[in-house]
């Protein structure tokens, strides 16, 4: 069983009051959780990671209890979400992919009933890379007014064997969204993909 021992987490949060127009009703609201952690497969070739995301699975629920604090505690006013990985030089993309289950997951037991895919995103970079981590709709793939991304990263890390971690959720669409297409309060049950 592999360990993933955390050097250090942060939690970015923003509130986005206008984006040159008129000032919504509310902000919007976007946090963004990272943890900052050993890489065990760092400098080597693992055939088999699989049975590591199991191992991460406590790391996804951790970021997601610290988001939706960081957002107020109000699960229902929470409707996007992404996640994302930086791997630090010595190690693989591959590594990064292990954030799937554990990171979407976590999300998805948190928020209750979330139906869409978690966007997702993840390199291989330096010391201080930055990553866009992509956001949509928590309950619906194809939801524009919530197409976002959110720049993330930690000025120390990922070390070459550290591999950074983030979870990010939204509240509210874009500020002056107004693309068209499938609006949020049009979702019905199974329009999780679509």
């Amino acid at each position: 069983m592999p360990e993933f021992p955390i050097r250090k987490i942060a939690v970015l949060t923003e509130e986005i009051f206008h984006d040159g127009g008129p000032v919504p009703k509310e902000p919007r609201l976007r946090a963004a959780a990272l943890a900052v952690v050993k890489n065990p497969f760092a400098g080597r070739y693992v055939e088999d990671l699989q049975g590591a995301m199991e191992d991460l699975k406590p790391l996804g629920l951790l970021l997601s209890g610290r988001l939706i604090a960081a957002l107020g505690g109000d699960v229902k006013k929470i409707d996007g979400y992404g996640k994302g990985a930086i791997v630090g030089s010595a190690g693989e993309l591959e590594h990064g992919a292990l954030w799937h289950v554990p990171g979407g997951y976590a999300m998805r037991e948190r928020l209750g009933d979330a139906k869409a895919i978690v966007p997702s995103a993840k390199k291989v970079g330096a010391f201080g890379a930055r990553l866009d981590v992509p956001l949509g709709h928590i309950n619906a793939a194809y939801v524009r007014s919530h197409f976002d991304a959110m720049e993330v990263g930690i000025g120390d890390g990922p070390r070459p064997d550290e591999i950074l971690f983030c979870l990010a959720m939204t509240c509210g669409p874009r500020v002056h969204n107004r693309m068209g297409g499938l609006a949020a309060e049009d979702i019905k049950a199974w329009d999780g993909l679509r």
